[in-house]
């Protein structure tokens, strides 16, 4: 039926008398003739497969398609009665002003709208871009209309492309449904637009559970159950991703913090403005690539995230050598000093940018999103989470394969045995919090993407930082990263059931009561020093 049907479409199409002539031509032949031959002539243009006759179609279509009396030219007329302006139907070309009742309008009626629908259609369908194809077959999904099902069937027989030809298909199921087709068809319509699945789907199919049709209504119904299943599965899938996402977040705000805090036991307030400095430093480079080198701008977060490890860690280290060193053992003390440096960076980036938050634009590979399944993903934390999975890598062959990290896991075992053997401990210390401080300028060069960037920004992640640190493990850097994805994917399981503050709270509460049966969380770290 459909190959007929496609066949029957082409033969009158290449048959047409009007085939061979330009779209110039058949256009000037449009005010000719009544009702019926100008459907012809639509038909003629539609054949032509011109990229102009949609539009042409579009406004004979609008009324706004007139015949210019003196030369008979043909206009696209828009405007007032008396403020009427002239454009080239086929370029959209402004002509200039239209003298009033200088033109008459080229009369359509309902059939000949019919004719026109269907001519458009069939010429966005069989379209040489695949891609303008499909969005064709997918409005002719979203709007269904009756008069298109044979030019949809026509473009199906000859479509290639095995993903329109899919969305093809689905248009011609959700259009056999206007039509008085065999109930079979219809049934089978039904079948294909469920496989389909998605909202869309859903739509299509929601009025036709009350049909008077028992075998409609049915298959119709065990649809809609089908969709409904699968959004409902996708739904979890779609908050594990969120989770992921938040968790990815949450384990670049607190690795560095596991270093400072874990291993060294240094309780750092201040590092939520180390994650601020990192935001900064990226708007600031940015900012100079733009008004000097606009062509480097996709590459800005990779120069900015280097600068921002050494910017953040060397404030870090100035921190441990002026403050923090001659804290240690003090932890009250150490807390106060730390919160008064967090409050003097704030006050600092306030005098310097401003108290208003930045504008940090997104590459062009971050932009955007993509779907799988019937989740949408957007590649900015796509990209976020490959890159904290990376810093944590990096960290991890850092402690492993390092000179440097041999010697601080020394310093943490066993700080009095370590000097002994010839480790210079000041150093690690200051080393080990530049590092720690490093990678919180690391996870501001990720937040910039996805937050405000402002003087504020650090003191948002701060306190779920020291929770996950806490819950993971002191020290422990695998614990760090089981703690945040755990924390972030509960978050978002939380959230509509208790909403986003309440469910921080019961996360909160929970770890209150975890760290009372397990005071060294998750993971403890282990050491003579840790055990004695």
């Amino acid at each position: 039926m459909r190959l007929v049907a496609a066949v029957v479409w082409l033969c009158i199409s290449f048959a047409s008398p009007g085939f061979a002539q330009t779209l110039e031509a058949l256009m000037a032949k449009l005010p000719d003739g009544n009702f019926s031959q100008r459907e012809e002539v639509v038909r003629e243009i539609a054949a032509t497969g011109d990229d102009r006759a949609a539009k042409l179609l579009e406004v004979l279509s609008e009324g706004s398609l007139h015949q210019r009396k003196s030369d008979g030219a043909i206009l696209w007329v828009t405007g007032s009665r008396r403020d009427l302006t002239g454009a080239d139907p086929l370029t959209g070309e402004n002509l200039g002003p239209v003298e009033p009742r200088s033109t008459s309008a080229i009369k359509v009626n309902n059939s000949l709208r019919r004719t026109i629908r269907a001519a458009i259609g069939s010429l966005r369908l069989m379209h040489p871009d695949p891609v303008r194809r499909m969005e064709a077959a997918e409005a002719a999904f979203n709007a269904p209309d009756a008069t298109q099902l044979e030019a949809i069937e026509a473009a199906l027989v000859a479509e290639q492309d095995s993903d329109v030809a899919a969305a093809l298909t689905q248009a011609r199921a959700v259009t056999i449904l206007e039509t008085d087709a065999p109930l079979s068809d219809r049934v089978a319509a039904i079948s294909v637009i469920g496989e389909r699945g998605g909202r869309g789907a859903l739509n299509a199919l929601a009025g036709y559970r009350a049909s008077d049709e028992p075998e409609i209504a049915v298959a119709a119904a065990e649809a809609v159950a089908k969709i409904e299943r699968t959004q409902a599965m996708w739904a979890q899938v779609q908050n594990v991703w969120f989770g992921l996402s938040l968790g990815s977040v949450l384990l670049l705000a607190a690795v560095g913090l596991a270093i400072t805090f874990g291993v060294m036991g240094v309780i750092n307030m201040a590092h939520g403005e180390l994650i601020m400095l990192g935001a900064y430093t990226t708007f600031v480079v940015q900012e100079f690539i733009r008004t000097s080198m606009p062509e480097l701008f996709d590459w800005s977060l990779l120069i900015a995230a280097p600068l921002a490890f050494l910017v953040a860690g060397g404030v870090g280290v100035a921190i441990e050598r002026g403050i923090v060193r001659h804290l240690y053992g003090r932890p009250l003390e150490t807390l106060l000093a730390t919160w008064g440096v967090s409050l003097v960076l704030q006050q600092l980036v306030r005098s310097l940018f401003g108290p208003s938050n930045r504008e940090v634009g997104n590459p062009s590979w971050m932009s955007g999103a993509f779907e799988v399944g019937e989740m949408l993903v957007t590649w900015n934390r796509f990209y976020i989470i490959l890159f904290a999975v990376a810093v944590f890598a990096g960290l991890l062959l850092l402690l492993r394969g390092t000179a440097l990290g041999l010697q601080m896991r020394a310093v943490t075992q066993n700080r009095a045995m370590a000097a002994e053997m010839g480790i210079r401990t000041g150093r690690v210390d200051a080393l080990t919090f530049g590092l720690g401080a490093g990678i919180a300028g690391l996870a501001g060069v990720a937040l910039s993407q996805i937050d405000n960037v402002s003087p504020n920004l650090g003191q948002s992640y701060i306190i779920d930082s020291f929770l996950v640190v806490v819950f993971g493990g002191a020290g422990n850097l695998w614990g760090t990263f089981a703690a945040a994805f755990s924390l972030g994917i509960a978050n978002k399981f939380l959230e509509p059931f208790a909403g986003a503050v309440l469910g921080k709270i019961l996360i909160l509460i929970f770890i209150i009561l975890f760290i009372q049966k397990r005071p060294r969380g998750l993971f403890p770290q282990r050491g003579r020093a840790v055990e004695g």
